[in-house]
Parts: C-alpha cells; sequence; structure tokens
C-alpha cells in the first residue's frame, strides 16, 4: 500500500531534523474542558489517534515530551501507559522546563518542534523549528504557528503534527507497512 498522506514541502523541510516534539495538554491532548465528577475528581478525555501517534514517534527515534500547567492523576497514567518520559506537570512557564529537557537530551531548538494552545505555549512557539497549533487555538497561537491542523485540539491534532514529523524522518511508510499486510 502506498501512503496517501501528503505534507507541504516547505514543512517537511521545517520538520526534517526534529528529534523531540513538544506537547501542551489542555487543548492539545485534550479537548481542553475540564471535568469533574460529583466526588471533585477530575477528568480528562484523550484521543486514541494522539496516543498512537505519540508512540510511533518513540519508535522512529522522535521524543514527545509533554509541558502543561495543570497536573492530574488521570494524566499522569495516560502519559505512563503511552511510554512518554519527559514531562513537566504544573508549570505555566514552559520554557526553563523544555530547555531542561533539550538539554538533557543534547539538543537544540533547531531539533525540536512544538504544540500548543494558548499564551503559555507561545515561548515554544517562538524557538521552535515547527511550530504547530491545533485549528481551534488561540489566535496569537495560530499566528505564530507553521502549521495549524486540520483537527481541533483533542481531536487528533496532536497525531496529526505525528504524522507530519513521520513524513519529514523519511519512516512514515516504513511504519505504515506493518498494518497493510
Amino acid at each position: 500500500m502506498t501512503p496517501t498522506l501528503q505534507c507541504e514541502p516547505e514543512l517537511l523541510l521545517r520538520a526534517q531534523d526534529v528529534r523531540v516534539a513538544f506537547f501542551d495538554v489542555d487543548g492539545v491532548l485534550t479537548d481542553g474542558g475540564i471535568y469533574f465528577s460529583e466526588s471533585g475528581e477530575t477528568l480528562k478525555r484523550f484521543n486514541t489517534l494522539d496516543g498512537h501517534g505519540l508512540k510511533l514517534l518513540q519508535r522512529a527515534g522522535i521524543t514527545p515530551a509533554v509541558i502543561t500547567g495543570r497536573d492530574s492523576a488521570p494524566l499522569r497514567l495516560r502519559l505512563r501507559a503511552l511510554g512518554v518520559e519527559h514531562t513537566v506537570f504544573g508549570t505555566e512557564d514552559k520554557l526553563p522546563a523544555a530547555e531542561q529537557i533539550l538539554a538533557t537530551l543534547g539538543l537544540q531548538w533547531s531539533q525540536a518542534a512544538a504544540m500548543g494552545d494558548d499564551w503559555p505555549d507561545l515561548p515554544l512557539l517562538r524557538r521552535s523549528a515547527l511550530a504547530c497549533a491545533p485549528s481551534n487555538a488561540q489566535c496569537e497561537v495560530l499566528a505564530a504557528a507553521h502549521y495549524v491542523t486540520p483537527a481541533r485540539g483533542g481531536e487528533g491534532a496532536a497525531r496529526q503534527l505525528c504524522d507530519l514529523l513521520l513524513v519529514a524522518s523519511g519512516q512514515y511508510a516504513q511504519l505504515l507497512a506493518p498494518y497493510c499486510t
């Protein structure tokens, strides 16, 4: 089977050296809503397309990293299940967290992609080689993005970035092949 995904050449050039992808959570990996049970427990809804995309990035040698302003048990459980090792929870100032992850990985901003939906994500988006936003992101974030996904946050937007990175890395077809037998 020949892959059907097509990507703009300019985006592929921006993404070809990416080795780490930073993701926000609320509004990117989730729909941005905050749900509470009757007992006050925070609930999150995650899209399985995004989860599979994060796992595919890891198989391609691209490190997914999550930096978020909130913290919750469901979030930690989901990221642990996906094998996402580089995580920072409960920080509004995301730049120092991202720079620490880059230093740990021995990477530069020119090797980073970032996906966010609101102002706290702008410092990462403005420094990354590839800045990405879901279609329902805040207007200043949309203006800063090199790539705005067709999908909304929590509805497969992160997967669309993952797929772009896999195509740019030259590994999309190879990773797809086992599913096409």
